[in-house]
């Protein structure tokens, strides 16, 4: 019997659609119920969106906690109710900002720092999502989370209008960001566009466009499971101990191996096992890739 197809699809999404759309659209091209993708772009965003298929969706707790990298475009002097270009404006200010404020406001948003979720987000609170919440005018207090702004770079200024370079941490609200630092200078901002440049390892120099998929071609555009966790230390085990992990035991950690779990497992020839984790002086299987070789 043939393996069942599975594999990861770098797209780049265009605007407009949301992500479950574009995940909708893999189904009924590649015939294959089982996708997800690693990081929700809300509709007005653009870029890497990576989505994996079959028996790759069960890599997707690995994938989804990266880093991720956007190019930002922040309109200053108007503040939406959502956040972003998409709401409705609720308040203007002049902008009479000069470069040593921005750099200075800009500072104080990087490495760690805590950030309110937006109203007009799919966050749960109570058990139902915030927008419809917000949607009925209802009095709610967004949660705040704790992320990291690893990088955030001016790019360019276009008078009222910034391009900035960011790098965060899984679960950052770039639209938050843009809303918090309007206001931080006094004159309000949204996020009036924006594109994911990387996830993790995967950049937009991976990427397809969901026009350039067939019925006919996508398979050969398919990128290996195991790139989705390329990021976790490479473990070789003999092919024996391959077989073993296949049948649920666990087997002994040798000398020179790493040290990190989890870990990303192969055989001799170079097969994706899956992933594995330490347990006392072992290594037992975390997810399974392996079908030992018949006969």
């Amino acid at each position: 019997m043939s393996n069942p197809i599975e594999g990861l699809l770098c797209l780049d999404k265009s605007s407009g659609p949301t992500s479950h759309d574009v995940v909708d659209k893999i189904r009924r091209l590649t015939g294959i119920r089982r996708v997800g993708h690693a990081g929700t772009l809300d509709p007005l965003a653009t870029g890497l969106l990576v989505v994996c298929l079959g028996r790759a969706t069960r890599l997707l707790e690995y994938l989804v906690g990266q880093p991720k990298s956007y190019v930002a475009t922040i309109q200053l002097g108007q503040e939406t109710n959502t956040y972003d270009a998409e709401g409705e404006i609720i308040a203007e200010k002049p902008v009479a900002i000069t470069a040593q404020q921005l750099a200075v406001a800009l500072d104080a948003f990087r490495g760690q720092i805590d950030q309110r979720t937006p109203l007009f987000s799919a966050v749960k609170v109570d058990g139902q999502p915030l927008y419809r919440r917000a949607r009925r005018g209802e009095d709610v207090e967004p949660p705040v989370r704790t992320v990291t702004i690893y990088q955030l770079d001016l790019m360019d200024r276009q008078g009222t209008t910034l391009a900035l370079g960011i790098s965060c941490s899984s679960g950052t609200y770039i639209r938050s960001l843009a809303h918090d630092l309007g206001q931080s200078l006094g004159c309000g901002a949204h996020l009036a566009g924006l594109r994911r440049t990387a996830v993790g390892s995967f950049t937009l120099e991976d990427v397809i466009t969901l026009a350039e998929l067939t019925p006919q071609d996508w398979q050969k555009h398919l990128r290996p499971s195991d790139r989705a966790v390329y990021h976790l230390a490479r473990l070789e085990l003999t092919n024996d101990d391959a077989v073993t992990l296949f049948h649920g035991q666990t087997v002994e950690r040798r000398p020179g191996q790493t040290d990190a779990s989890p870990a990303r497992a192969y055989d001799e020839s170079g097969r994706f096992v899956g992933i594995v984790a330490t347990e006392a002086a072992t290594w037992r299987a975390q997810k399974i890739f392996y079908q030992p070789s018949q006969g």
